[in-house]
């Protein structure tokens, strides 16, 4: 049998029928993301569907029906308030709240192109984002409404809505909270630009829905799963932030894989998901939002995961039985006391992904909370789901198998398919894969060949077709010739008792040409570089060895959780060694 057989005869899916669905159970009756939004909420509209949770505790909620029609006016306001035109693009830059799912479905019900985008970015950074993706509206949360006022004039939006984390909470709960940002904690910054407030947004779509017997689904009666519904731009931890354009078929047809694979442990109607990830990363918003929407799921909603104490109260009020995060989220949940004293008693399924989860953070969460951590493998570029571990049948060190009509590859450097159990470059080519990185053809022609997408991350494949990422391509740090991969050192560091988290980088070296550093952050004192150097040792090949540790109070990271090598391995002043 050739290399190129063996992945060819797909042996991952012998594993389906442990999913207790044919491959195709699961499909979404829709032809559009809105088309499927709409069925759940009339089907679960006396449901409560999101609420936002603030770290003091207090909340606010939408129920389904709420939600369907808010969203309905937003799409009202967007077509005849504001002209756009189908296919127009429009940002929202908000963390997560409630305001948040309303504009999202509101955008493609109107039949125009949602763009995400991080609240946190610089001015350059939003500035690069409005112009790339030509976005006309702009949603933005007034915490972040000082940065937009500087750059507004040199990007093509004309019309900005105004929105607050607070937003349809309890009079009494939103003032309270108004006065505690604006004057206690002065998070609200002053501003002179021209803006309309999301509730007068919606004002004005119910007068003109009722005044012109507007029939909403109108809009996106004609859409059909080749229609681009979102640009979803990359996290830019590797380079430029580059917009993938994903249409309502990539989405639907992720969603339709995602639920064929753990669809039957998804009680409709009944689950309570935990969303501590942010919505404007595709992680979070085709898992947490779209899929979980479509289960009729409460979703409850973090703001902001920083400090992890802000997710005490979503833990406390509300009996959450899923939760999604990345490992640095896993491991900081099991480093506080609030966490390991009294664990969610609720929870079935954690779901995991966005950078490799490590073995003791996977073992220490089963002991503690009873339930496993699923881990899977995805980019923005694929909607992202690639790869999933069967739930109930999780494996250690792997990202499980591939999604339903997923083809994947392990390729060298040249292209030639990699023999079984070498490391090899990914590449995919399903019915999530996008259509290409938007008005970049330079781009796409460098990452999408022949269907396939090169996803620029090393992984292995096992004789059962369960595979294992190896690290970023662009992360792999070469030590006399010989490959070590950041993930594997971070790996074993991470059992080490006293220590936090890690990250590894290759370092210049005279003697062999990279040598392994070492990123350290400690949860208690007590240890020192030799001791991290020995336990490394005892567990790796010399050359994996680091040969340098630098202890850090933080690491730097995404507002996701992924840490962001790149910066480490620019320069820094020099502490312990």
């Amino acid at each position: 049998m050739s290399h190129d057989d063996v992945y060819d005869s797909a042996p991952w899916t012998a594993h389906y029928a442990a999913a207790h669905r044919e491959p195709d159970a699961g499909l979404v009756k829709a032809n559009s993301l809105p088309d499927m939004l709409t069925q759940a909420g009339q089907q679960y509209a006396d449901h409560i569907a999101f609420t936002t949770c603030m770290p003091n505790g207090m909340s606010g909620r939408l129920s389904y029906a709420e939600v369907e029609e808010m969203s309905d006016a937003f799409a009202v306001y967007l077509r005849e308030g504001l002209k756009l035109e189908p296919g127009a693009r429009v940002a929202v830059q908000m963390p997560n709240c409630l305001t948040l799912p309303v504009v999202a479905f509101g955008i493609l019900k109107a039949g125009c192109v949602l763009v995400n985008v991080n609240p946190l970015y610089t001015r350059p950074e939003m500035e690069h984002q409005f112009n790339d993706s030509g976005a006309e509206v702009l949603v933005i949360v007034n915490l972040f409404a000082d940065k937009l006022e500087d750059i507004l004039p040199r990007t093509p939006i004309r019309k900005v809505v105004l929105t607050h984390v607070a937003q349809w909470f309890p009079p009494v709960v939103k003032g309270v909270l108004h006065l505690v940002l604006k004057y206690w904690n002065r998070a609200i910054p002053r501003h002179s630009m021209e803006a309309t407030g999301i509730d007068a947004a919606l004002a004005e779509g119910r007068r003109l829905r009722d005044n012109g017997n507007i029939r909403v689904q109108d809009y996106w009666q004609g859409l059909t799963r080749d229609d681009t519904a979102v640009l979803q731009y990359t996290g830019g931890t590797t380079g430029v932030s580059k917009g993938s354009v994903l249409t309502h078929g990539n989405l639907l047809a992720n969603l339709e894989q995602v639920d064929t694979l753990a669809g039957r442990h998804i009680s409709p109607g009944q689950e309570c998901i935990l969303t501590a990830l942010p919505m404007y990363h595709i992680f979070a918003f085709t898992v947490n939002l779209l899929a979980f929407y479509y289960s009729g799921a409460h979703n409850v909603l973090v703001p902001s995961p920083r400090p992890i104490q802000n997710c005490q109260r979503a833990f406390d009020n509300f009996p959450i039985s899923w939760i999604s995060g990345v490992n640095t989220l896993y491991n900081a949940l099991l480093n506080e006391e609030w966490f390991t004293v009294y664990p969610p008693r609720h929870m079935k399924v954690a779901l995991a992904g966005g950078t490799a989860l490590h073995k003791a953070v996977a073992e220490r969460w089963q002991r503690l909370v009873g339930c496993p951590i699923s881990e899977g493998y995805g980019l923005t570029e694929t909607s992202p789901v690639v790869c999933f571990n069967l739930i109930g049948d999780e494996r250690p060190d792997s990202i499980g198998i591939p999604a339903p009509n997923t083809q994947v590859r392990l390729v060298d450097d040249e292209g030639a398919t990699v023999p079984l159990g070498e490391p090899g470059e990914m590449i995919v080519k399903g019915p999530q894969v996008m259509q290409g990185y938007w008005n970049r053809p330079g781009d796409t022609e460098q990452s999408l060949k022949d269907g396939w997408f090169y996803t620029g991350d090393v992984a292995v494949m096992e004789s059962d077709g369960h595979f294992r990422i190896v690290d970023r391509k662009k992360d792999m740090v070469l030590v006399s010739g010989f490959n070590v991969y950041p993930n594997e050192v971070e790996d074993c560091i991470a059992r080490i008792p006293q220590v936090q988290e890690s990250a590894v980088i290759g370092v210049p070296d005279e003697q062999s040409g990279e040598a392994v550093k070492a990123f350290v952050v400690l949860r208690e004192e007590g240890i020192t570089a030799e001791d991290i150097i020995r336990h490394c040792r005892n567990e790796l090949a010399a050359y994996k060895v680091p040969k340098q540790v630098e202890f850090r109070d933080d690491l730097p990271k995404t507002p996701v959780g992924k840490v962001l090598r790149k910066e480490l391995r620019e320069p820094a002043p020099k502490t312990d060694a």
